[in-house]
Formats: structure tokens, sequence, C-alpha cells
């Protein structure tokens, strides 16, 4: 079978969804979790684009990109290619050299727009004048290595005569890939598959190289789009965990591994992802970005492997292929749940976490047992999306400045909303009160007077984690400090508490994060 590369961008384009802003940590455990899901290209930032970007593919070029076996962080002994994008400016291109070089296999992607749209408008240049550049800066990054990506921006409404011109040029300069972006998600499957195979004909030396699609999902198209490519000769796909992405989001990894897996006779193809590992994958993104995939996702969505039908129910337990064309556990979600309850002891936890991909050590074991206890304590069932949400707090300790010691709050009708809050920091304890429009607004104004910061609330979301009248309660939110975006989330039956940790946790990462100038945190001068 032909091999179909995995590029993910999750980490650039996928980051670049309103409100998934990722930290260089946040980003570094992500890659981790790529390279062990095995795709074979991880595209980790647009370096020139900020110095935290930069900083932190070249973290990730450095770590994740030369990994392997030895330490657990890649799916065998090669790890993925570690990708920085650029425009095509030779700033750009030597800042992402400077970035992706300390992988063992790095890759400058460079891109400008071919469409007469973005040419008059946005560019502001001629035809010419973006052939030369696109053929100038493919040489450039050339200098540096021949593992060098074009992408002719908007190549689904350019000229087509144009657009062969411009991938015949950047070829014959030395790119060992060429994208084909639908960077709007206008295009429809006949339609794309059709450039394609209209590409494979038009363009001589197009077997000099390897071409990819990156497709946009503006339509609902951007999977059924890239599935098209490939059977007309796409050999690499760009995508992302869950989809995530500008305006509608990108083709998602997951539906595209998994189509081209389990209809391997049509497309005659194979991927090196390791597709145990998918739903862990996106699980932790939706945890780091704070974006909850909806119940009814395809693949690793919550109901994706749910049948409440008798009639299926039924098929099911005669055939599980009556109504199943996945095996769930092909993708890392058990068929069965094993219950756990406050009788459960500590074998019974570290079991059910095994299942779901954590290996923890002893003492994280036993400071996550009593986290356990108290859960199990206030509710009936403690579910698998329990024991993840636990393990993800747990993570968030290092960066604790202010801990929740004590809360009570005062609500109802004709009351005025209070709140009474105690946080220690260290060994000190702190208490302030505070009224407000609701008892979540009273407990954060109280937070507020400790810390002495008022940041600016953007978003505030709750969900329930799990089922029943007792479930655990998810809070996210994303606070403002003069332009810098932090995210915090927390966790607890209590849907006040849970939001209470949440504040505190986007908080304190606010503390801790450095500032711009400097390089001091705000935790060090407060």
């Amino acid at each position: 079978m032909d091999r179909v590369i995995i590029f993910d961008t999750t980490l650039r384009d996928g980051e670049q969804s309103p409100g998934c802003s990722m930290d260089g940590n946040d980003k570094l455990e992500v890659a981790k979790q790529l390279a062990r899901l095995g795709v074979d290209v991880i595209e980790a930032g647009f370096p020139i684009s900020s110095p935290g970007d930069f900083a932190a593919v070249k973290r990730i070029a450095e770590t994740v990109g030369r990994a392997g076996r030895k330490n657990g962080e890649g799916p065998g002994r090669n790890p993925p290619e570690i990708c920085g994008l650029s425009r095509a400016i030779p700033g750009d291109i030597d800042a992402c050299w400077n970035a992706v070089k300390g992988a063992r296999h790095p890759r400058i992607h460079t891109f400008i727009a071919t469409s007469d749209i973005h040419i008059k408008h946005k560019l502001k240049m001629t035809r010419q004048q973006v052939l030369d550049r696109a053929v100038g800066m493919v040489k450039h990054a050339r200098r540096y290595t021949a593992n060098v990506e074009f992408s002719p921006e908007d190549a689904v409404r350019s000229d087509f005569d144009y657009l062969c011109q411009v991938v015949t040029a950047v070829i014959d300069a030395g790119a060992s890939t060429v994208n084909i972006p639908d960077t709007v998600g206008y295009s429809i499957p006949s339609e794309f598959g059709s450039l394609i195979r209209a590409l494979y004909e038009k363009v001589p030396n197009i077997k000099k190289t390897v071409i990819s699609v990156h497709c946009h999902n503006d339509l609902g198209l951007a999977v059924s789009n890239s599935l098209s490519a490939v059977l007309n000769g796409a050999r690499q796909v760009e995508c992302t965990v869950n989809g995530l992405g500008e305006r509608a989001g990108n083709a998602s990894l997951e539906e595209i591994v998994m189509a081209l897996r389990t209809r391997r006779k049509l497309f005659n193809v194979e991927t090196g992802v390791r597709a145990g590992e998918i739903y862990r994958s996106s699980r932790l993104v939706s945890q780091i970005t704070g974006m909850a995939v909806q119940a009814n996702k395809a693949v690793v969505g919550a109901n994706a492997f749910s049948h409440s039908s008798g009639i299926h129910q039924d098929g099911m337990l005669k055939h599980p292929m009556t109504y199943e064309i996945m095996n769930p556990s092909d993708v890392g979600i058990e068929e069965s749940v094993l219950l756990l309850t406050a009788r459960s002891g500590r074998n019974g936890l570290d079991n059910r976490l095994k299942h779901l991909g954590y290996r923890l050590s002893a003492r994280e074991l036993d400071q996550l047992f009593g986290r356990f206890k108290a859960l199990a304590d206030k509710k009936k069932y403690v579910f698998d999306d329990d024991l993840v949400a636990l393990v993800s707090e747990d993570k968030s300790v290092a960066r604790t400045v202010f801990s929740l010691d004590y809360l009570n709050t005062s609500s109802g009708t004709g009351t005025i909303p209070t709140a009474t809050v105690r946080l220690k920091r260290g060994g000190k304890v702190t208490q302030e009160a505070a009224c407000g429009d609701g008892p979540v607004d009273a407990t954060y104004r109280a937070i507020d007077k400790m810390t002495g910061w008022k940041p600016v609330l953007e978003d505030y979301s709750l969900r329930a984690i799990s089922s029943g009248k007792d479930a655990l309660g998810e809070v996210t939110v994303r606070l403002d400090d003069k332009g810098r975006k932090f995210l915090g989330r927390g966790a607890s039956t209590d849907i006040i508490e849970a939001s209470a940790k949440a504040y505190l946790a986007a908080v304190n990462r606010m503390l801790t994060a450095p500032k711009k100038k400097g390089g001091k945190t705000v935790q060090e001068k407060i």
C-alpha cells in the first residue's frame, strides 16, 4: 500500500482557533502526545509571530523532535519531523530555521497567496512578483534544509493555469512538498479531487514532490475534500486533533485516519498513526484548549459508540458489527466501564487510570487517591471523565500561587449574593468577603481583593463532565490581563467551588507567567 503522511497542525492552525491559545508547557505536552500518536509531521508553530511561539517551537524541536524509543516520546526510533510556518519573507524563513534546526528531521513550511483576490487586495503585487517571490523563498529555505514545503495560499480560488505555473516553478526550485490548501473551505469533494488529479496531469515535474492538502471546514466538507484528494493522488493530509482551527476549523485528524483505516480497500493506503492513542489525544487537546468535544462528534464524541435504541441494542448483543463499523478499542475507548465508588481501593483506581493511559508514581497516586475519595463520597459513581478531570487538575499544582482553603456563599430571592473566601499562599492564610451580582461574581470579587489583581473575565463556561444528578461539573474561564490571555479549569460537584478553582487556576497562570518585557513574573513582584 501507499503511505499517506499525516501532518498535524494542531499547535499552529489549531491554536489559531479563538480561545485556544496554549503556553509553552501546554504545547510541549500536546507535542509529546502527538509523537505517541505517531503523526509523521508536527507543525509546532509560527516562529516569527512572537518570541513565545519561537521558544515553544525551539523547545519542541530539541526535545520531541530528537526523542526516540529510549525515552518513550515517539512511536519508534525515528521522532516526528518538526515543522515551522513562515511567510515568503527572508526574515521569517531565517527565524523558522533557527527554531526547528534542533530537530532530527526539521522542516520549513513557507507560503504566499496565489489567488487574484489575495494578490490584488492583500499582497498588492502582480502575478509575476508572486511567482518570483515563491521561487526565491523556496531557494532561500533550501540553503538550510532539503525538507521544504511550499503552499500557494487560497489555491482553490486561484487561476488554474497560473497555479500550475507556480507549482512547477517551486518544484524546480527544490520544494520537496507542495501543499494545495482550500484556505477558505470553498471547495466540494468532486471539485477538489478533480483539481488534484488535474495538477498531476498538467504539472510536468509533479512526481518529484509530495502533494499535500490542507482543507478548512467552512462548509463542513474538510474531511470529505481531503479524502477525495487522497483518492486522486495526494499523499500528505494536513489536519488537527478534534478539527480545531480558524473559523469552522480544519480537517479532523481522527476522522481522516479512521476513514482511511476503516475503508482501507477503497483507499488502498495506510498511515503510521497509532489509532489506540486517538481518544487520549482528543481528550488532552480538549482539556488544554478548553474546547469541549461535542457529544455526537465522529470517532471521539461521548456518543460515538453509544446505543440507546432497543433495536440497536438487540443487534449489538447479537453481533457488534450490526451497528458499529469501528471497534471502540481501536481508538482507545473501552466498551465497558469500570464503575468506581467510595469503596474502591488504590489498586482499583490505579488499574482504571492505567486503562485510561495514565501511569502515576506511588506519590502521585497517593495524592490523587485522597481527592478521589473526597469526590466519591459526594457522588454514587466516579466515571472515567471524572478521573481524567482529577488528573488534569493535579497537573496544575506546579503553577499554584494561591490555593482555595475555604468557600461559603449565600444568595437567593431578595438577598444580596455574598461570598466568604479563604486562600492559602505558602504558609500564609488570608480571608475576604465580597458582594456581587451572583455567588460566582461575589466569589471572584473576594479573590481579587486577596490577590490584588483584577483581570477581565472574557469567557466563562460550565459543563457536566459525567452523567447523573451528582455529576462532576467542569468550569472553564478565560481571563484577559492587558492583552495576555489565560485559561483556567476547575472541577467539583459544587459548581461554585468549580468556578472558584477555575478562576484561581487562571490567576495562578497569570501570576507565574513571564512579563513580555524583563522576563520577571508577576509573582516575583508581589
